[in-house]
């Protein structure tokens, strides 16, 4: 045994936690003493009790308990009454049968619902599943069937999606409009409104969070998360996007997904109000951000680029100095947004990077962005990057390699089998990318995007961000198909501003003008938009076809 290696380790792992508890202190502010004695234990108890999501919203009661929570289409929700429904939401699943470690299936829109069925699984000790509002009804079934879902909680206008399974206890619904007839089935506030009050008895487990990884077609994989009480995840985020409680933060990100997920657990555990709508207009979202005094805008690129652009049209007439933070993650940032957005809404943009499987790995702040537009900045403090050739070797500084991360949150294993790529303790993001004289990460495309043309290695990533930067070019991705002469030829798909500000060799003139001869596409397609999944990333699967 290396009883050497082991308490440094552990010696490592303790300077990290008390590293990131003070970050935590600093940023809910001197509220945080506020919160009467007594009130301190129930906190305590509820931690150990139900973990950091039942810990959470117990902090939040504590501390800000006749604050706004939420701010959705309902209207608004306090702490108190959010801890209250979950309770209640917690033991009307207990009196239907619902058990420990039994699993509760989430597809809804961002709405208070899928944070009152968070915090019931967190009082249940259950597995949660967070499901993709983009399913097709056979993707839903398949991923209901692997994850054993007990009981699925869903929007009413899920109900034809969510026919294909039938969980054991049934169907809740979240949110009914009021078009709709329910065909018998309870909502949320039914089961509320029946329930009992009283604190839910310990689980003797705590909850898993399971998240899917992104697609659209196929079956997602399932990448569970045990919460365990480590401060990693959220001092890590904080010491680089510096949330502060008691502010109004926006959330413009699908809940359900990683970064929209931890974004917003974070911003209520830190007793600020979560204002969202269950779908984006980037108009209605200007109008919130001044409305509401928004410190803080949650989002991803495509819905940022939506947003600045309606911004752009009203910036005179819109008060948006409250706005203290745009922070983006999801897929990748363009150079060219990041400068765009700055130039016109401030020095705001923080941009994070990472997956479902390791977390986050870096994070790029507005200082880096302005330095470097394309990066993604630099890992928090303890967390490790390597950048490793095809035989796990560190590559040169300077050249590009695979990206390994290296910290104490990544997931364990998908629920179906299998893992990420692992080196020396170290997880793929199946990205490849480069390190700047300075330190910051630059992404230069998925590891299994390169596209060999004429023997040449080409990747996509680096012709997309340049195209961007046309003046007459909206959105843009560059995909490999077959070629019988070089192996393969590159193929772009360009979303134009209008019809007449660019044609396919402008297009071509355009890379050639910029890049290397054999980066220059020889097919150029005109779309309306790019396919998308709802976290903003390109489906290029569904581009080969085009």
């Amino acid at each position: 045994m290396d009883l050497i290696g082991d308490a440094r380790n552990l010696l490592g792992r303790a300077n990290t936690e008390a590293h990131f508890a003070a970050t935590l202190l600093k940023a809910r502010g001197p509220g945080v003493a506020l919160i009467p004695p007594h009130r301190y234990v129930a906190v305590v108890r509820a931690l150990e009790a139900y973990g950091p999501a039942g810990a959470a919203i117990a902090l939040a009661s504590a501390g800000h308990g006749n604050s706004v929570a939420i701010l959705d289409e309902r209207g608004p929700v306090t702490f108190s009454e959010l801890d209250k429904r979950s309770t209640a939401f917690a033991n009307a699943l207990r009196a239907k049968g619902f058990k420990p470690g039994n699993s509760i299936g989430i597809l809804v829109r961002n709405h208070r619902g899928i944070y009152e069925a968070i915090f019931a699984g967190a009082k249940l000790g259950a597995r949660t599943l967070l499901l993709n509002t983009d399913f097709a009804g056979p993707q839903l079934a398949d991923v209901c069937k692997r994850e054993d879902v007990t009981v699925l909680v869903h929007d009413d206008e899920f109900t034809p999606i969510v026919s294909g399974y039938e969980p054991p206890l049934g169907h809740v619904l979240a949110w009914i409009d009021e078009s709709d007839q329910p065909d018998g089935r309870l909502s949320i506030d039914e089961l509320i409104a029946g329930a009992k009050t009283s604190t839910p008895p310990r689980p003797g487990r705590k909850q898993r969070i399971v998240l899917l990884t992104s697609g659209t077609t196929g079956t997602p994989k399932g990448a569970p998360r045990d919460l365990g009480l480590s401060m990693v995840i959220p001092g890590g985020y904080l010491s680089k996007i510096p949330l502060r409680s008691g502010r109004s933060v926006l959330l413009a990100a699908p809940a359900f997904h990683a970064w929209g997920l931890l974004s917003s657990m974070l911003a209520l555990g830190l007793g600020n109000t979560l204002v969202m709508a269950r779908r984006f207009d980037p108009k209605a979202a200007v109008a919130t951000l001044e409305e509401h005094h928004c410190d803080a805008l949650i989002t991803v690129p495509i819905l940022l680029s939506r947003l600045v652009a309606a911004a752009d049209a009203e910036i005179g007439d819109r008060d948006l100095s409250a706005l203290r933070i745009i922070a983006v993650s999801g897929s990748a940032l363009a150079p060219e947004l990041a400068t765009r957005t700055m130039d016109l809404l401030g020095d705001v943009v923080y941009n994070l990077y990472g997956s479902t499987e390791v977390a986050y790995a870096t994070i790029a702040t507005p200082e880096d962005l302005r330095a470097a537009p394309g990066t993604v900045g630099r890992p928090p403090y303890g967390t490790t990057i390597k950048l490793l050739d095809p035989a796990g070797h560190e590559v040169t500084a300077g050249e590009t390699g695979r990206i390994f991360v290296g910290n104490s949150i990544q997931f364990e294993g998908y629920t179906g089998g299998g893992n990420k790529e692992q080196v020396a303790g170290l997880m793929s993001t199946g990205d490849v990318g480069h390190f700047d004289p300075d330190g910051r990460l630059f992404v230069d495309g998925r590891d299994d995007d390169m596209i060999v043309s004429g023997g040449e290695n080409v990747f996509p990533r680096e012709i997309e961000e340049l195209l961007t930067t046309h003046e007459s070019i909206v959105e843009a991705a560059v995909i490999g198909v077959e070629d019988a002469d070089f192996g393969a030829r590159l193929r772009a798909f360009v979303v134009r501003k209008d019809e007449a500000g660019i044609d396919e060799e402008g297009v071509r003139d355009f890379v050639k003008a910029n890049l290397a001869r054999y980066k220059v596409p020889r097919e150029v397609r005109f779309l309306d938009e790019l396919p998308r999944n709802p976290a903003g990333k390109v489906v290029k699967r569904l581009l080969a076809d085009s």
